[in-house]
């Protein structure tokens, strides 16, 4: 009964307190890039896993910011919208091109959208 009681506090921390899951799995992205990016020799076949991650990551954040029914101010919800466009984009232009140093703006963006969402920015 104490394992049930434990599994369904866990469960309701994170229902009650969307954003930090988000923040959580943004960290979760951006350190797989770091890992990626820390070692690159040994661990640029890992690219691909982690950027469709990310990428698949930042689509249900713009699908939820573009969703009229989103209650956050226009301009939030415009911002959320282009910074998702630029992380497509520059996904798409990483995969033609793989180099270690286009992964930072990527690890950026994810850590800064983290911290703003548990009030650290």
């Amino acid at each position: 009964m104490q394992h049930a009681a434990q599994t369904y506090d866990a469960v309701a921390k994170q229902i009650a307190k969307p954003r930090e899951l988000e923040a959580d799995l943004l960290l979760n992205a951006a350190a797989r890039l770091q890992a990626i990016l820390d070692g690159w020799d040994d661990r640029w076949s890992e690219l691909d896993a982690a950027l469709v991650y990310n990428r698949r990551l930042w689509s249900i954040f713009v699908s939820s910011a573009t969703s009229p029914e989103n209650p956050l101010p226009p301009g939030v919800r415009q911002n959320v919208a282009n910074l998702g466009l630029f992380v497509f984009n520059h996904t798409l232009a990483i995969m033609a091109d793989p180099r270690p140093e286009s992964l930072g703006s990527l690890i950026t963006i994810n850590r800064e959208l983290a911290a703003g969402l548990l009030g650290r920015a």
